[in-house]
């Protein structure tokens, strides 16, 4: 495989990924992160990928079908939350709710960049642009928000927890680590099990998710320190 056939792929998978980091820092444009732990987000996340795929491989040893998946998505997720919370997340630039939501949305997107990435060099190397231009469409309308939206709920939760005691904050968090795999493995099923003309239905309720994602994020810029 040469380099233009890498540099083309990564073009495809990551330029999408840092329009979406572009279009969510400017929803916190009045109190911004610091562009370098932006920066850093965005790799741990792409870092992220590179953890998981020998997991994955180790899995689909033991597993098969729906679990396999669902192991999957459970790898996935653990692994983003847990490298994002012993880098960014340990930072003292994460000191408002919101900050949390903004660095696991920018995991997520780095994961995503990385993925998607890997998922283009086949179609890309083989010169088949139709199939390139499908790949980079699907997963940038579909698993890219995904992933966005799969994150998003364990950052709300750490935001929605932000000045509660350390024990609360936990349970919030576990509770929005196992929504996020239930999350991500409902939309990996219902894709394994559709067919094209279903694509579009599955796909809206990730729109939605997203349009649900924005009020929350509001939401949660909004949060005060109680008096």
């Amino acid at each position: 495989m040469d380099l233009s056939t890498v540099l083309y792929a990564a073009a495809g998978g990551i330029i999408p990924s840092l329009i979406w980091t572009w279009f969510w820092i400017k929803e916190d444009a009045k109190h911004p992160e610091p562009k370098q732990m932006i920066v850093a987000a965005f790799l741990v996340g792409m870092i992220a990928v590179a953890a998981v795929i020998p997991l994955e491989k180790l899995t689909s040893v033991f597993f098969s079908g729906t679990a396999m998946f669902i192991a999957w998505a459970a790898i996935e997720e653990i692994m983003k939350f847990a490298l994002a919370y012993f880098t960014v997340l340990a930072h003292k630039a994460n000191n408002e709710p919101v900050d949390a939501l903004i660095y696991m949305i920018t995991v997520a997107l780095g994961f995503t960049a990385a993925e998607n990435t890997l998922f283009l060099l086949s179609p890309v190397s083989d010169n088949n642009i139709i199939e390139s231009l499908i790949t980079g469409n699907f997963r940038f309308l579909g698993a890219t928000l995904l992933h966005v939206l799969a994150s998003s709920v364990i950052g709300l939760a750490m935001g929605l927890a932000f000045y509660k005691r350390k024990s609360v904050r936990f349970w919030y968090i576990t509770v929005g680590l196992i929504l996020s795999i239930i999350l991500h493995s409902a939309f990996n099923l219902s894709i394994l099990s559709s067919n094209n003309g279903e694509l579009f239905r599955i796909f809206s309720f990730v729109w939605i998710g997203l349009i649900l994602l924005l009020i929350a994020f509001e939401h949660v810029k909004r949060i005060t320190k109680p008096k």
